[in-house]
């Protein structure tokens, strides 16, 4: 396995599990982003503040986490991830992202974090279907292309 990175992996499953649960335990909602970011089309009064806040703090995260990481954990790379697509395909694919968690009812922390937890059977389906598409693109462009 390359660039297995067990301490930043378990320390950011932790963050993420703890942040799952204050959202339940405090405000009773699911921490699934497509089903958050889309509660706010069209939005509802009373519903929006717990919304933005939660959405506003993802890239606020990632940005205190790529600050701070490196210089605890040696592990953490300071490098920016790079893409081999221009400006045209990252829309595509933004857009192919959004249709699947709108077929799919829910994208992949929805399903997999919170869904699991909660023991939903559509969760457990669409987990299995993310992770054996995922095995099999892995095999396909390693090994057969």
């Amino acid at each position: 396995m390359e660039n297995f990175t067990p301490l930043s992996a378990t320390i950011g499953g932790a963050l993420i599990g703890l942040a799952v649960t204050m959202l339940w335990s405090f405000a009773g909602r699911t921490a699934g982003v497509s089903g958050i970011f889309g509660g706010l089309l069209p939005p509802i009064r009373g519903d929006i503040a717990w919304r933005v806040a939660f959405l506003v703090g993802l890239p606020v995260g990632a940005a205190l986490g790529a600050a701070f990481a490196p210089r605890v954990l040696p592990e953490v790379t300071t490098a920016a991830p790079t893409f081999d697509l221009g400006p045209i395909g990252l829309v595509i694919a933004g857009l192919l992202v959004g249709a699947g968690t709108r077929i799919g009812r829910g994208c992949t922390s929805g399903h997999g974090v919170c869904g699991l937890a909660r023991l939903s059977v559509r969760s457990m389906c669409a987990v299995g279907v993310f992770m054996s598409v995922a095995a099999l693109v892995v095999y396909a462009t390693r090994h057969a292309l």
